[in-house]
């Protein structure tokens, strides 16, 4: 296998810059310190016309970012990755401030519980709460409840396509979109080949993800539950329509791609883009990679032709496709 890292991925990786893996035995609120210790805030980030915290009467905190603009914007509600245990809102500052500016809308950043602590279903079931807040107006006056668009990343991109399932089978409130990026469908078992082609030496690990299925997962059973892993799901119709993010190198890349496959095949209209020569976290994590602000402009793009109904609800054919 020829390897052809973007020349800034191979000096991120040279520079052994932390990622979401586990380094040696910690327990989930270790490397969660670990973690959090590692992060920094960028130096200069882009303005917005506000950011608010709140708290929902479910306890879950949530951080809006508006824009400038004299009517009511969209929202977007945006779940961090870290594969359900580690990560926070405040990781994901530069991608929230940068989609909140570009495509008008309203970024809500979700701080849902964390496992081991919280395991599955805790977590989709907090960025439900938040969806179902969102549309009844509980941002106020400045956020349009009736128009939501959800998205992720890894974790956050699983947990995104979970509460549009949700919200179908529940009858909840309509979603205009979901953003997919690096997600989380399927197992380490499951036979995926970039699980075995990137297990070691690109950021995530093979055995970072089955350190994470271990804090989420309180009875193995669960890994059939499709509101846990959607590549489970018999039907996958009526859902909203998809932009596909995945990292060339990247443990989770295939699953991603098979995923925006099967999405398409049940009528919804998908986006996907294979972002080449990237590693996992090259959206939200690694934003001084020259992909990362392309990244966030792409989701901006998309999020605008949604809300101006230029993207539609289902379309049939194959996934468009863009090496990029």
């Amino acid at each position: 296998m020829t390897v052809t890292l973007d020349p800034a991925v191979k000096e991120l990786l040279a520079r052994s810059v932390p990622s979401e893996a586990p380094a040696g035995p910690l327990t989930a609120p270790e490397l969660r310190a670990a973690f959090a210790a590692s992060w920094r805030r960028p130096e200069s980030v882009e303005e917005v016309a506000s950011v608010t915290d709140h708290v929902l009467p479910s306890g879950v905190r949530v951080r809006i970012y508006l824009p400038e603009a004299a009517e009511p914007v969209p929202a977007f509600a945006w779940i961090h990755g870290g594969g359900w245990t580690i990560g926070s809102i405040d990781e994901n500052e530069v991608a929230s401030r940068a989609v909140c500016n570009a495509a008008k809308v309203a970024v809500v950043a979700v701080d849902y519980r964390l496992a081991p602590e919280h395991p599955y279903p805790a977590a989709p079931d907090d960025c439900y709460a938040v969806v179902d807040w969102l549309a009844t107006g509980g941002a106020g006056p400045a956020v349009d409840g009736t128009r939501i668009a959800i998205g992720g990343e890894s974790a956050g991109g699983n947990l995104s396509t979970v509460v549009s399932m949700m919200s179908r089978d529940r009858g909840g409130p309509p979603l205009a979109a979901q953003v997919l990026i690096c997600p989380v469908y399927g197992h380490p078992d499951d036979g995926f080949r970039s699980y075995a082609d990137f297990a070691e030496g690109f950021g995530m690990t093979a055995g970072a993800m089955r350190f994470f299925f271990e804090q989420y997962v309180s009875d193995p059973a669960q890994l059939n539950d499709p509101y846990l892993l959607p590549l489970r799901a018999d039907d996958l119709t009526g859902l909203p329509p998809a932009l596909v993010l995945t990292a060339e190198y990247d443990v989770l890349r295939d699953e991603g791609e098979e995923f925006a496959r099967r999405l398409t095949d049940a009528g919804t209209h998908v986006e996907m883009t294979r972002y080449s020569g990237q590693i996992h976290g090259f959206y939200g994590l690694y934003t001084d990679l020259p992909a990362s602000p392309r990244s966030h402009r792409h989701v901006a793009s998309f999020l605008t032709r949604v809300f101006d109904r230029r993207v539609q609800s289902s379309g049939g054919g194959r996934p468009d496709r863009v090496l990029g």
